[in-house]
Order: C-alpha cells, then structure tokens, then sequence
C-alpha cells in the first residue's frame, strides 16, 4: 500500500464517505486518499465501472469527487480543509 514519505506535519481531518480520514496540511485530497488506501473516487458514466486518480495532475479527470455537495471536482488539484465532506461521484451526479 501506497505510504506518505514524510509523516511530519499538521494534520488534517476530513470524511471521504462517512469515514474520517487523516491528511497532511497541503495535501491534496486524491494524495491523502491514495495514502489511506483508497483507490475509487467515482464511477464509470458509461459502464458504471469504478474508477480513481491517475495522472495527478488534472488532466485526466478520473478522480471526480463531489466535496461538500459540490461534484465534478478534481481530488488531485485540491488541497484537503479540515472538516470538508469528500464523497465518491457517482454516475447520476456528472454534469456535461
């Protein structure tokens, strides 16, 4: 499982599904999900398929989560908030 190299830092609470998760300050949430071993943010608007960040760099678009009733966000491009609600973007949720 992936693992962060520096465990030093404040740290940061946020939920990702009803769960607490425990970030680093500066972190993005995909980094600090990847950290806590979870690797699906949304689903596949075709298939349904579960899918989960790749590039990490906001060009790919794989890792849309819907943060604080808010979807199509990218989990690589922001940084966690201490109490932000991250949930997994389902495929009714996607906006063209």
């Amino acid at each position: 499982m992936p693992q962060r190299i520096d465990g030093t830092g404040e740290t940061v609470r946020f939920t990702f599904e009803g769960r607490e998760i425990l970030a680093r300050a500066g972190e993005t949430i995909a980094a600090a999900l990847i950290a806590d071993g979870e690797t699906t943010t949304r689903q596949s608007v075709v298939t349904g398929a579960p899918r989960g960040p790749f590039c990490m760099m906001g060009v790919c678009f794989e890792c849309l989560v819907e943060i604080d009733g808010v979807p199509n966000r990218q989990a690589c491009m922001i940084e966690v908030r201490p109490g932000m609600n991250v949930c997994r973007q389902t495929a009714d949720k996607v906006v063209a």
